[in-house]
């Protein structure tokens, strides 16, 4: 059996979004953590990338491994339900600095 032969044909396609880091400390503890906490709210697969190194959005570990320093561009994808909230919802984080500045 192949990898994708477990897969539904009707399995939605993953969303991406591109996001800046635009606070001025990048992601450390804090941002990492209101992201996880966003993150949870939701039942989708959700996954940050930078550089090729791709981390699960729900783990605040994995987020600070990115070094997502200031004007980093990462890309973050979600996958099934409620996948376009998510989206939306991260990316106002972003967006927003992680209310710090």
């Amino acid at each position: 059996m192949s990898p994708d032969a477990s897969k539904s044909p009707d399995a939605p396609a993953p969303l991406t979004r591109e996001v800046t880091v635009l606070n001025r400390y990048g992601i450390h503890a804090r941002p990492a953590a209101l992201l996880v906490k966003e993150a949870v709210r939701f039942p989708c697969e959700i996954l940050i990338e930078k550089n090729g190194v791709c981390v699960n959005a729900k783990s605040i570990m994995g987020l600070l491994t990115l070094e997502g320093h200031h004007g980093a561009r990462l890309r973050i994808t979600a996958t099934g339900p409620e996948a376009a909230a998510a989206l939306d919802a991260l990316a106002e984080l972003f967006e927003r600095k992680f209310f710090e500045d």
